[in-house]
């Protein structure tokens, strides 16, 4: 019998089972009134009186640590029945639902990340300006319409803070605080005090660039505004520079691609011109540079600044400008694999 028990111990401390079913049909093994523990108290009975003692110490022992193997084994079980409980099984395997970067965004970040490789920094400034910064610095006269109220958002009883009506002024708080070499580009939303429609909205999107240094000629701007056109829409792209007026540089221009949909030949999305315009552009006007503290007669520079709404439109080929204001997820979603 001795033997049997010492069989027995061994058989209880390697018990294993999954569920309370399994638990319980381990306890009606080994401690039910047909279980092994008790055919055991059965014999005791035909046991030598000699070794009735260390017999039933041995059967006492057993019968306690089936006990508490099998409780222990119960606990477990009902702990992992809880967890499972627990548990939506008609959930995705990956409850938490990926998110994705927003087209404006992720087009910033392409334009900044190909300026940045060709030598640029980042700088930015505040959204709330004052007049000094946003315009009297960047040469705009007193009487410029884009001081008037339809233009500029004023903040009220302070007539000389605005919101930020172009990320200039960025530009011009770097020149007031850093002298030449200056490279840097301006990425930032502003706010102009116009309708909205699919064309057009109170706030947009902005990236500005600035280079000032000796001897920056006109030439140096074409060619990294030709890089940067073939990096962001293909090495195929043709650029190409028309004439225009801006306050703050002298001379100035707007630059134009070959459109990418038609390959120049034209259609309804170029309105058959084969070009789209992207930016506008100019050598830094040397009253702009005066105004911030750089010698004109040392230094010259180059600015350049395009709307990143307009380039996601070319990209994304996106027609109304709201959708980007109007988190439909249906819409950001789209633009997923772009991340």
């Amino acid at each position: 019998m001795t033997a049997k028990i010492q069989e027995l111990l061994e058989e209880v401390e390697q018990l294993q089972a999954s569920t309370k079913e399994e638990a319980e049909a381990l306890r009606i093994k080994y401690l039910g009134k047909k279980g092994l523990i008790n055919d055991l108290m059965a014999d005791f009975r035909n046991v030598p009186a000699e070794m009735k003692k260390e017999v039933g110490m041995k059967l006492n022992e057993l019968k306690n640590k089936a006990q508490e193997k099998i409780n222990a084994l119960k606990e477990a079980a009902d702990s992992q029945d809880h967890v499972a409980d627990d548990l939506d099984l008609t959930r995705t395997a990956y409850p938490i639902q990926l998110g994705t970067r927003h087209p404006i965004t992720i087009v910033k970040n392409e334009i900044v990340d190909i300026f940045s490789r060709l030598g640029f920094t980042l700088a930015e400034g505040p959204e709330i300006e004052d007049d000094w910064h946003v315009y009297s610095s960047m040469n705009f006269a007193d009487d410029h319409p884009a001081r008037d109220m339809q233009d500029t958002f004023f903040v009220e009883a302070h007539p000389d803070i605005v919101l930020r009506s172009h990320t200039s002024s960025v530009q011009a708080r770097v020149m007031e605080r850093q002298q030449p070499p200056i490279r840097v580009i301006c990425p930032g939303r502003v706010y102009r005090n116009e309708a909205i429609s699919a064309r057009a909205h109170c706030f947009f999107h902005q990236v500005e660039g600035l280079y000032v240094d000796k001897n920056v000629s006109f030439t140096d701007l074409k060619q990294v505004l030709l890089l940067f056109a073939q990096e962001m829409f293909g090495k195929e792209t043709k650029i190409r520079l028309r004439p225009s007026y801006f306050p703050f540089t002298e001379p100035s221009a707007e630059m134009d691609i070959s459109c990418d949909i038609c390959g120049g030949k034209g259609c309804s999305f170029c309105k058959h011109t084969g070009w789209v315009e992207i930016l506008g552009c100019g050598m830094v006007d040397p009253a702009v540079l005066e105004a911030n503290g750089i010698d004109s007669n040392v230094y010259t520079g180059y600015a350049f600044g395009m709307g990143i709404e307009r380039i996601t439109n070319l990209k994304y080929k996106v027609k109304d400008l709201r959708m980007f204001s109007e988190n439909d997820t249906r819409f950001l979603e789209e633009f997923k694999s772009a991340n």
